[in-house]
């Protein structure tokens, strides 16, 4: 008789054992609508963030929780950041996320070629900063004085690519966050090829940036360079049109390429020899490398041809023929291709 109580005691127990797991680390929890916004800062121990997890609901118990993450090591692994959970989910899910890294992310992407003005408006649009503020940042703020980035600021040192950003980032996270990835691309050996080509940080994005504007079809963008490099060498202006525009952007005005040329400016490569004061835009990494390994070329001159890619001549009389011959309109149609 008392071994079936015991027997009896130990199934009560085991099973309200069960019932219990069952509960808190299997069953999954009811839906949320909307999601329910956590933030977990760096730092944080797993007992806070445990116990904040249960006051929102999206655990059935902080104990049971904090059980879970000790026992499958994963108590350590969790990433700070901003998420949102939608219920419905058990104790092993949401460790899943927490682990992984799965919070609510801005994303942005920064395409080749746009100016700090263009970039600024660009995250204004999602939300993440003010357009103004972060434009006065890039171009004289703190953390570019402090990288040696005057006067021009962080012009062509923010890298494009596609960013994720907390919601809650700040403008300094956000041109951190592109600063850095600029750095990343300067590698022991771009350094190298930099001091074998008499180049430093400044004049490689301003060179690459000149290429990025002008270059439309990608496999042009060495051929491209090495003609600005031909010209820079025999001390002939670059006659970038590109370079005479951006005076204008940089002043926030719009002006043609035909009206911009003939306006003097430090930025126009028609009215001097040499490179622009500073990049133009922000270049990616096929100009920067462009700009690093040009294609050796006797090259002087191109112009553009309809469908992007250029005629490239080796003397003014055969560019003049080329700009002659992509200036010819189509029977029945007008056409006027810019020139170099």
């Amino acid at each position: 008789m008392k071994l079936a109580a015991s027997i009896l005691a130990v199934a009560i127990v085991v099973g309200g054992s069960y019932a219990a797991f069952s509960y808190y680390w299997l069953s999954p929890t009811e839906k949320f609508a909307p999601p329910r916004a956590l933030t977990i800062e760096k730092g944080e121990s797993f007992r806070q963030i445990a116990r904040a997890l249960a006051d929102a609901g999206v655990v059935r118990s902080a104990l049971a929780l904090r059980l879970y993450g000790q026992m499958s090591q994963t108590a350590r692994q969790i990433k700070p950041g901003d998420y949102a959970f939608s219920g419905g989910e058990r104790i092993p899910d949401v460790m899943r996320h927490l682990v992984r890294g799965d919070f609510v992310v801005v994303t942005v992407t920064i395409p080749e070629g746009l100016t700090v003005h263009q970039i600024a408006e660009r995250l204004a649009e999602t939300g993440l900063v003010c357009a103004d503020e972060f434009e006065n940042a890039a171009r004289d703020g703190a953390m570019v004085r402090a990288l040696g980035l005057m006067p021009l600021g962080a012009e062509g040192y923010l890298f494009p690519a596609t960013y994720r950003f907390s919601p809650h980032a700040k403008t300094n996270d956000v041109l951190a966050a592109m600063l850095a990835r600029f750095y990343q691309v300067l590698t022991p050996a771009v350094e190298e090829r930099m001091f074998e080509a008499g180049l430093d940080a400044r004049r490689l994005v301003t060179m690459a940036s000149i290429v990025e504007k002008e270059a439309k079809a990608p496999g042009e963008r060495p051929l491209i360079a090495g003609v600005f490099y031909n010209r820079l060498r025999l001390k002939m202006p670059l006659q970038s049109d590109p370079t005479a525009e951006y005076a204008y952007e940089f002043d926030g005005a719009k002006e043609s390429a035909a009206s911009a040329v003939h306006t003097a400016s430090a930025f126009n490569t028609y009215d001097f020899t040499g490179l622009p004061p500073g990049p133009i835009a922000n270049p990616g990494l096929k100009s920067i490398e462009a700009a690093l390994y040009p294609t050796h070329t006797e090259f002087l001159y191109f112009v553009a041809r309809e469908g992007g890619t250029h005629v490239f001549s080796k003397s003014f009389d055969e560019h003049r023929r080329a700009i002659a011959l992509q200036r010819k309109p189509p029977a029945g149609k007008r056409a006027a291709i810019p020139a170099k």
